[in-house]
């Protein structure tokens, strides 16, 4: 990866321009042709470096207003049957293990809910608990959004991600 693909991907990072020829607009930001811009792209994906375009929807003007993080207490944190069993759920946006706190916070794994309302994210919970078996779960809603960016931004000069 060189210099023009991290400025490429500092650009992409705010999204692509809506007009007509965006890859052209971004060459022309890059002093490259938008062919070259494309091929970038191709590689980076190829590369892993990029996994997928999409648009970003703003959860909140179509009407998905509950989100939950849900923590749950499973008897074998290494059971990738189980880990798989919770990943492919439907409505499971997230999910990652984390090390437990013994006697104070033994849930080790996380899933992440959206829904229309708290019934319907609940509804959701309580079908994958039954599906998994597991009975022993905390339900955390979100009840204000402060901030929500993407992870990972890239740094132009090649430096230390945040």
């Amino acid at each position: 990866m060189d210099q023009t693909d991290r400025t490429l991907l500092k650009e992409l990072e705010n999204g692509l321009p809506l007009v007509s020829e965006p890859f052209g607009e971004l060459g022309e930001r890059l002093q490259i042709s938008g062919t070259e811009v494309m091929e970038r792209l191709r590689r980076l994906k190829e590369n892993g470096i990029i996994r997928k375009f999409r648009a970003r929807i703003n959860q909140r003007q179509i009407g998905i207003t509950a989100n939950a993080v849900v923590a749950w207490q499973i008897p074998d944190a290494s059971s990738p049957e189980l880990h798989s069993q919770f990943a492919s759920f439907p409505g499971v946006s997230h999910c990652y293990l984390r090390q437990p706190v013994p006697g104070r916070w033994d849930y080790t794994l996380y899933t992440v809910h959206h829904g229309r309302s708290r019934t319907r994210v609940l509804t959701e919970v309580i079908l994958l608990a039954g599906k998994t078996g597991i009975s022993n779960f905390v339900v955390l809603f979100s009840t204000e959004e402060f901030k929500r960016i993407p992870a990972v931004r890239i740094s132009v000069t090649g430096g230390e991600f945040p």
